[in-house]
C-alpha cells in the first residue's frame, strides 16, 4: 500500500473532492457539491488551508451567517433528491453553535448535509482557548456536543488517522435511505493541521451507488391482502416518493389501481397538480376534495410519509381507516398502528403490483375521485385571481399573480418557503408540475430558511427560476444570503407579503381567546417607543438586490414579469393583510388551550377544544 504525506483537512477535503455518486439517472456526479465556509480561528488554518488548495476541484463558497449557510446547503441536498450533498465549515464557538437550529432542520426533514465545525485543541496544551466551554465535570466537552442529538452521526476527530474511518462513517450515514441526515464531524484546531501517512487509496474512494432497499416477503404479503380487500383506499404521497424518484411508478399504480394520491408537504410535486388522480394537499392545511375523501377512505397507503401531525389532523383525519406505511425507515413506517411496509417506495411499488393484477378500487371511488379533483381545480382558478375591491390582498392572490406571471415553460418555477401562513396557501394552491417544484420546508417549519433555502436550491437547479416566497416576519429574522446570492451570481425572485408583524400567530392567537398580543408591529409598541416602519425593499436594496415595493397585485404582476427578465436578484415587496385565509378544505389541528383562565373567551375555546379532542384516534 502506498501513502502520502499531508495533514488531515487535506486529506478530507481531497476523499471529498474525489468521491462521485451514481445518481437514478445514471450520471455520475461530485457527491458533494462544495463547502460553505465561514472561516475564524479554529477553522481558517487547518481546514481552510486545505479548501484553498483544493478549490479547483472543491469549490468554497462564502456565506454570511452560520445558520444559514447550512440551510443552503440542506436545501440543495433536497433539491438533489437527497443524491448530493454540500458541507459547511465553521469555526469553535457561535459558530459552532449557530449550526444547532439547522442541524435540527435537517434531521426533522431526514435530510443529509456534514457539518465541519472547529473544535478545541485535542493537546488541550492552550486550555481554556477562546470561545472554549469549561465544563465542571466533563474535560472533553465543547460546544460541540450540543449537535450530538441534532445529528445521525457524531464523532471528534482528536487524531488526524481518525478521519480514514469517521469521514467514511459519516458519508454512510448521510447515504444511508433510511437513516439519512446531518453528519458531524468536530475538528480539533490543531488536529486539522497535524501530518500523517494517508493511505493513497482513501484519496481515490469507490463511487457511491444508492441502495434499494427490497420489501420482506411476509410484509409484501400483508400489504397485497389488505389493498386487495379495499373498496376505498388512499394513498398519501410523502417526501419519500420523491427521494426515491417513484413519481412515475406512483402514477402509473394509481391509474392500474384508480386509487387517489393525496400529497402531504413533502410529497407535494409527486404527481402533476392536474392529473385527475391528484386530489391535492392533505391534512390541517389541506384541500377539500383530498380531506374529504380521507374522512371516507377504508385504507390509507402512506408512501413515503413520516405521518406528523398536518397530515393526520392529530390523528383526527381518518376515522374508518386502516393504515399501510411503506417506508424506507421501519420507525416511520410502522406509526400511527400501521402495518409496516419497510422497503424503497419505487422498490415495492413494482413488487405490489404482480398481486394485485385485476384488482382496483370501487368505480364509484373512483369516479368520485376524478369529480372531486375536478373541482378543486376550478375552485383553485377562483380563489387565486379573485380581486377583493377595497382591501389589501391576500396569500392566494399574490400566488396567483406570481404563477400567471410566468412563461410557458415545461421546467416551471420552483417556489421555496417554510414557516408562517404561507406553507398553508402554498400547500392548496401552488401548481406543481415537475417533482421538485415545491420546496416548503415544513418539517421543523424553521423561519429565516426562505432566502438561504432559495439558494441551496439555486444552485440545485440553475436552469430553473426560484421564487422564495417569505413574510416580512421571517425575513427580518433571516435575509442576510441575499447578499450571497449576488456575490455569487445566483439570481432569487423574492416575494416578500408584509403584514406587518407574524400574522399567522395573530391569527391562532385569537382563536385561543385573548386580545391581539405581542404579534403585530404596531401592537408592539410600549410606553415611550414609537411604531417602527421598516421599508424592506430599501434593506433589500443594500444588500445588492435589485428590490421594489408595489402597490397592488397589478404592479405585483408587472414587476414580476420584468423581475423574471433580470439577472440580479430580485426582491418584490406587497402589502397584505393576515386577516384572510383560504377556508376552503383543512382539518382540525391539536393546539392545547388554557384550562383555567381570567378571560370567558379563553375558557370557551377550551370548551370546544375539549370536545374536538373527542375525535383523535388514541
Amino acid at each position: 500500500m502506498s501513502y502520502v504525506r499531508m495533514t488531515m483537512a487535506q486529506a478530507l477535503v481531497r476523499h471529498l473532492a474525489a468521491l462521485k455518486v451514481e445518481t437514478a439517472d445514471g450520471r455520475v456526479q461530485p457527491y458533494c457539491a462544495g463547502v460553505f465556509a465561514i472561516f475564524g480561528h479554529g477553522n481558517v488554518c487547518g481546514l481552510g488551508e486545505a479548501l484553498w488548495e483544493g478549490r479547483a476541484e472543491l469549490p468554497t463558497l462564502r456565506a454570511h451567517n452560520e445558520q444559514s449557510m447550512a440551510h443552503a446547503a440542506i436545501a440543495f441536498a433536497k433539491a438533489s433528491m437527497r443524491q448530493r450533498i454540500m458541507a459547511v465549515t465553521t469555526s469553535i464557538g457561535p459558530g459552532a453553535t449557530n449550526l444547532a437550529t439547522a442541524a435540527a432542520l435537517a434531521h426533522v426533514n431526514r435530510l443529509p448535509v456534514l457539518l465541519l465545525p472547529g473544535d478545541t485543541f485535542a493537546s488541550r496544551r492552550p486550555d481554556p482557548v477562546l470561545q472554549q466551554l469549561e465544563s465542571f465535570h466533563a474535560g472533553d466537552l465543547s460546544v460541540n456536543d450540543c449537535l450530538r442529538p441534532l445529528t445521525r452521526y457524531f464523532d471528534r476527530i482528536t487524531r488526524p488517522e481518525q478521519i480514514l474511518v469517521a469521514l467514511p462513517q459519516a458519508i454512510g450515514a448521510m447515504t444511508d435511505p433510511a437513516n439519512c441526515g446531518p453528519a458531524c464531524l468536530a475538528l480539533c484546531q490543531d488536529v486539522q493541521t497535524q501530518a500523517f501517512d494517508c493511505p493513497e487509496r482513501f484519496l481515490h474512494p469507490p463511487t457511491l451507488r444508492l441502495r434499494r432497499a427490497p420489501a420482506d416477503a411476509g410484509e409484501l404479503e400483508r400489504a397485497t391482502r389488505l389493498l386487495r380487500r379495499a373498496e376505498r383506499p388512499l394513498i398519501l404521497a410523502g417526501g419519500g416518493v420523491l427521494y426515491s424518484h417513484a413519481g412515475e411508478r406512483l402514477r402509473a399504480f394509481a391509474e392500474a389501481h384508480g386509487i387517489p394520491v393525496a400529497e402531504t408537504h413533502g410529497g407535494k410535486s409527486s404527481l402533476p397538480w392536474d392529473h385527475p388522480l391528484n386530489v391535492g394537499a392533505i391534512g390541517v392545511d389541506g384541500a377539500p376534495a383530498a380531506n374529504a375523501l380521507a374522512e371516507e377512505a377504508d385504507l390509507v397507503f402512506a408512501v413515503g410519509t413520516r405521518l406528523q401531525d398536518f397530515t393526520t389532523g392529530s390523528h383526527a383525519l381518518y376515522p374508518g381507516a386502516e393504515l399501510l406505511g411503506l417506508n424506507v425507515q421501519a420507525f416511520d413506517a410502522a406509526k400511527w398502528h400501521g402495518h409496516a411496509l419497510v422497503a424503497d417506495a419505487r422498490t415495492a411499488l413494482e413488487q405490489l403490483e404482480p398481486g394485485l393484477q385485476g384488482w382496483r378500487a370501487d368505480p364509484e371511488w373512483s369516479r368520485r375521485t376524478h369529480g372531486l379533483s375536478a373541482d378543486w381545480v376550478r375552485r383553485v382558478d377562483e380563489l387565486t385571481t379573485a380581486r377583493l375591491v377595497g382591501t389589501l390582498p391576500y396569500d392566494a392572490e399574490v400566488i396567483g399573480g406570481v404563477r400567471d406571471s410566468a412563461p410557458d415553460s415545461p421546467a416551471g418555477d420552483v417556489v421555496v418557503c417554510a414557516a408562517g401562513t404561507l406553507p398553508a396557501e402554498l400547500h392548496k394552491l401552488w401548481r406543481a408540475s415537475r417533482p421538485g417544484n415545491y420546496h416548503v420546508e415544513y418539517g421543523y417549519s424553521c423561519m429565516g430558511y426562505e432566502i438561504a433555502g432559495g439558494l441551496g436550491v439555486k444552485l440545485a437547479r440553475p436552469e430553473q427560476e426560484v421564487v422564495v416566497m417569505v413574510g416580512d416576519g421571517s425575513y427580518l429574522m433571516l435575509n442576510s444570503e441575499l447578499a450571497t446570492s449576488v456575490m455569487l451570481g445566483r439570481k432569487l425572485i423574492v416575494v416578500v407579503l408584509d403584514n406587518r408583524g407574524f400574522g399567522c400567530i395573530e391569527r391562532l392567537q385569537a382563536s385561543c381567546g385573548y386580545p391581539s398580543f405581542n404579534n403585530l408591529l404596531d401592537a408592539c409598541v410600549p410606553e415611550g417607543g414609537s411604531p417602527v416602519r421598516i421599508d424592506l425593499a430599501l434593506h433589500a436594496r443594500s444588500l445588492g438586490a435589485e428590490a421594489v415595493h408595489v402597490r397592488n397585485l397589478e404592479e405585483f404582476g408587472a414587476a414580476m414579469r420584468e423581475a423574471r427578465g433580470r439577472e440580479r436578484t430580485q426582491v418584490i415587496v406587497i402589502d397584505t393583510t393576515h386577516a384572510r385565509v383560504t377556508a376552503d378544505g383543512g382539518c382540525w389541528w391539536d393546539v392545547a388551550m388554557p384550562e383555567l383562565s381570567s378571560c370567558a373567551e379563553v375558557r370557551q375555546a377550551h370548551a370546544r377544544y375539549e370536545l374536538a379532542r373527542q375525535m383523535q384516534c388514541p
